[in-house]
């Protein structure tokens, strides 16, 4: 099996098996930086990893090998094609380079069918999926590609290097329910000496029948309350919110079990709202990948079964102070429930 740049998956070394809950055998990968040097402030690092592409493999898991003092933040990412085949390379896109002069190539994590697959910050733990539950990758599916890319908001001291990353617990048996993660994201302004709302709603537009199971919140320092929610109208037009999920975004930004497993389906609404408090700040501060910028992310995990994942990935609107949930034809909207943790 010849790969270029890059170790394949599944690797034939350092294998540890465990049992998933349906007693398949599970295997992990090891997907870690090989040993990088973060030469300067708010870089981010990815580092990919081809499948072998004859066969279907199952993520059920998700171990992290990294702590918050040495990695912001982590993303796994999906792709058909990677930003580049280089062992790694910087992947921060949306970040204003200080080093044109580096030797590392720049690139987007995919170039091809991006999918996020897990996310981590603030010493999140161990991520297993339900039973049955897998995301499916290599034969037959898009995803042929696995890249992890890291933020690392502090350079490093000279000649410290990192190796962080993942297990990836794994397994060839099929499983009957596939996994998928989509991403509610704002964009916009947080203007200073405020409390600001950043919400952002989307259709389901697919004829699937979606079933949440997890959720994670992402923001800077500013973040205080994130929601998310999916929405059903009935037939007089009144719109019934069922809270998904609502967490203080500074608390371990791992994945959490929803707060409501009804299947959502064509037709319903997903939204996300982030509640962020700026009165200490005299500042306008902007949606980017710093730790002097903000994010507001939802991020909702769920399963179908006997079917395929949405072909949607991303939920994203403009934000403040361009949109609102109010001028996008919402009714009974939970103000309160939707910034308070009570």
């Amino acid at each position: 099996m010849a790969c270029i740049h890059m170790l394949c998956f599944p690797i034939l070394l350092t294998f540890v098996f465990i049992f998933h809950p349906t007693y398949c055998e599970v295997k992990k990968f090891p997907l870690m930086m090989p040993n990088v040097y973060p030469d300067r402030d708010e870089l981010y690092l990815c580092t990919p990893v081809r499948v072998v592409n004859d066969k279907s493999f199952y993520i059920v898991g998700f171990e992290p090998n990294a702590t918050m003092n040495v990695a912001h933040h982590m993303l796994l990412f999906g792709c058909k094609t990677p930003g580049t085949t280089d062992e790694y390379w910087d992947c921060g896109e949306m970040a204003i380079s200080e080093s044109d002069s580096s030797t590392l190539k720049k690139a987007r994590p995919c170039t091809d069918g991006s999918h996020v697959l897990y996310a981590w910050a603030r010493n999140a733990k161990t991520l297993e999926l339900p039973e049955d539950v897998g995301f499916q990758v290599g034969k037959g599916t898009e995803i042929q590609y696995i890249v992890l890319q890291i933020h690392y908001s502090k350079k490093f001291p000279d000649k410290v290097t990192d190796n962080s990353g993942l297990f990836l617990m794994y397994t060839e048996e099929p499983q009957s329910k596939l996994a998928g993660v989509l991403l509610l994201g704002v964009g916009g302004i947080i203007p200073p000496r405020t409390v600001t709302y950043m919400e952002t709603a989307c259709a389901i537009e697919e004829d699937k029948m979606i079933y949440p199971f997890a959720y994670r919140t992402h923001t800077h320092s500013l973040g205080r309350v994130v929601s998310g929610y999916s929405i059903s109208r009935d037939r007089r037009g009144q719109d019934h919110w069922r809270l998904l999920g609502k967490r203080d975004p500074l608390t371990a930004q791992m994945f959490y079990p929803v707060f409501d497993r009804a299947p959502i389906i064509k037709g319903d609404r997903l939204a996300a709202r982030c509640t962020m408090d700026s009165r200490e700040r005299n500042r306008p501060t902007q949606v980017g990948p710093t730790n002097n910028d903000e994010m507001c992310n939802f991020y909702l995990m769920y399963y179908v079964e006997n079917d395929t994942p949405l072909e949607m990935k991303y939920c994203t609107t403009e934000g403040p102070p361009y949109y609102h949930w109010s001028n996008d034809n919402l009714n009974s909207i939970p103000d309160r429930e939707a910034s308070s943790l009570d």
